[in-house]
């Protein structure tokens, strides 16, 4: 019977400690010598805190009460342990045991349980908080989960697609999750219509592979209006940054002819001033890149770059913008008012290009600027003090306006404190072939192009010709030449150079100008087939004069400001 005791005792996963009554070990099965790592022919017959140091087996002997449920470590484990006295039929204490189990692996389970629960919700709430519309689609291409932002995008209800075949949510186009599941390979950037709404998105999809198995597919799925709006944020984004920051320097303006240089050492010399600097020279000469370079090179270059083509803003809103106005001051001003360019420029600079088109009443509140310091808001009687550093820039003949009374005398006086003259391009000449190779730099970044150079034949085109767009047409002539030229062609020979002089242009008349007739055209009003003509005439003399707007709008026979509103109307770009 003892051996059969013995068996059992040494087959249960408990392990078991007796001791008599003098705490002197009796039992000590198999399963603690396992957690103990100690022998029971070692230990039988000790003391048992002789033994065990953490035991209470003796305080159990003293007092005659039950332990149970608890822990303790036992070397690099820990334990849950029960003790209990053993009494004779009277009651008298006889001896104690102690049965116990490793809990380690137990408390480890837990805590990952815990993690695994606590990722779950983590990974929940992202899933369920991102802006981003995932799909998920088992192996057989059923769907398993999708999120909130799927809902807002297709339109489709989770029980339209959960439990769906992956193919209900598709308007037009092929199941990316299909391809996903046949190939086993990530798709990206496809363009679909999804949902009753057909919505144009485009998805990423990626398959689920679990133990070199796959289980299913994973998408996300762009909404392409949401793209879009983003890209007009951050297309309005740069062109607020244009206005605020000058990106040029002394540095980028190429070029080692005397007259150039005359003009940059002018220019370098009048940064260091807090007077008003006026750039004369032809369109496409580089008058901007000198505004740049002399707010970069003053004190105010951490401030404001505020840039406004006079030309290219209509008269009748060129004084609000300039100067702001007050709420109420017009039909369609804004509540509250507006803050001009003049007051977001405090602090900094501003350059005003085109200067010679400007009406004589905003000639008059600019003088004003120039003279006290302060503007006075459209609509406005409290005058507001600025501190602007005015630099302005035009290509026409200031001096003729003023006798023709066209430009106020004062206001000329006043721009007029120090002029500089930046020579046309025929004039420095010799600076030709430096520029050539700083656009070719230039354009190779661009293109991802390799061009190291410029043949001696095309550096003599070059320089034969007399550049009437100056600068501007030359960076514009090298870009085309690169557009000419192989992929493996490494320099720029004559036969990749656009046609310098084009005889069939010169001679353009608008009756030359040719309508493509089609079915939607033929549907045209008559005013809708004169406005093509006209859009198609203008992008004529735009290319024969390389986009010199000022001599396009000599040659058209119209004012400058209403060839810029022109080209806005028309969508023409260069």
């Amino acid at each position: 019977m003892k051996k059969e005791i013995e068996i059992i005792l040494n087959s249960t996963h408990d392990a078991m400690i007796a001791v008599d009554g003098k705490g002197i070990i009796t039992l000590f099965n198999k399963a603690a010598e396992k957690l103990t790592k100690l022998k029971a022919e070692g230990v039988i017959g000790r003391y048992v805190a002789d033994v065990i140091e953490t035991t209470r087996l003796p305080y159990i002997l003293k007092t005659g009460k039950s332990e149970l449920n608890r822990k303790q470590p036992l070397g690099d484990i820990n334990i849950i342990t029960n003790r209990m006295p053993v009494k004779d039929e009277k009651g008298n204490i006889i001896g104690a045991v102690a049965v116990f189990r490793d809990i380690t692996e137990i408390l480890e389970l837990a805590e990952e349980i815990t993690n695994l629960k606590e990722m779950q919700s983590m990974f929940r709430a992202i899933f369920n908080s991102t802006q981003d519309a995932i799909s998920v689609v088992d192996q057989n291409g059923i769907g398993v989960l999708v999120n909130p932002a799927y809902t807002r995008l297709t339109g489709l209800a989770v029980k339209d697609v959960v439990g769906k075949y992956c193919t209900v949510d598709i308007a037009e186009g092929e199941s990316i999750h299909l391809k996903v599941l046949r190939t086993k390979e990530s798709v990206k950037g496809a363009r679909l219509r999804v949902g009753p709404n057909k919505k144009v998105v485009i998805v990423d999809a990626a398959p689920i592979i679990v133990r070199g198995e796959l289980k299913g597919s994973v998408a996300v799925i762009h909404d392409i209006t949401e793209i879009k709006r983003l890209t007009a944020e951050l297309d309005h984004a740069k062109q607020i940054i244009r206005k605020l920051e000058a990106k040029y320097t002394f540095e980028d303006i190429v070029g080692s002819h005397e007259k150039l240089v005359n003009a940059i050492e002018k220019a370098k010399i009048a940064a260091q001033t807090p007077a008003t600097v006026i750039l004369r020279g032809e369109s496409g000469t580089g008058k901007e890149l000198f505004a740049h370079a002399i707010h970069n090179a003053s004190n105010r270059k951490y401030s404001q770059f505020v840039r406004v083509n006079c030309a290219a803003i209509s008269e009748n809103i060129l004084e609000s913008e300039l100067f702001g106005y007050e709420e109420g001051a017009f039909t369609g001003a804004v509540k509250g008012g507006k803050v001009g360019l003049f007051e977001r420029a405090h602090g900094g600079t501003i350059f005003l290009d085109e200067i010679g088109e400007i009406k004589m009443s905003t000639q008059a509140k600019l003088l004003r600027v120039l003279q006290e310091k302060e503007i006075v808001r459209v609509g406005g009687t409290k005058p507001i003090s600025i501190d602007v550093r005015v630099i302005a820039a035009t290509n026409l003949d200031l001096e003729k306006a003023v006798k023709e009374g066209k430009f106020r005398e004062d206001l000329y006086y006043r721009l007029n404190v120090i002029p500089i003259k930046i020579p046309p391009l025929r004039e420095h000449k010799k600076d030709i072939e430096q520029l050539a190779m700083h656009f070719i730099r230039k354009f190779n970044q661009e293109y991802g192009r390799y061009v190291s150079g410029i043949s001696k034949e095309a550096l003599q085109d070059l320089m034969e010709y007399e550049w009437p767009g100056n600068v501007r047409e030359l960076e514009n002539f090298i870009g085309r030449a690169l557009i000419n030229m192989k992929f493996n062609e490494t320099v720029i020979k004559s036969h990749h150079l656009p046609k310098l002089i084009e005889d069939d242009i010169n001679d353009e008349k608008p009756n030359n100008i040719i309508i493509k007739r089609d079915k939607e055209n033929e549907k045209c009003s008559l005013a809708e087939v004169v406005e093509m003509a006209e859009k198609e005439y203008i992008k004529k003399i735009l290319e024969k004069n390389n986009y010199n707007k000022t001599q396009t709008a000599k040659d058209l026979k119209i004012s400058i400001r209403s060839l810029y509103y022109k080209i806005e109307k028309y969508n023409i770009e260069e």
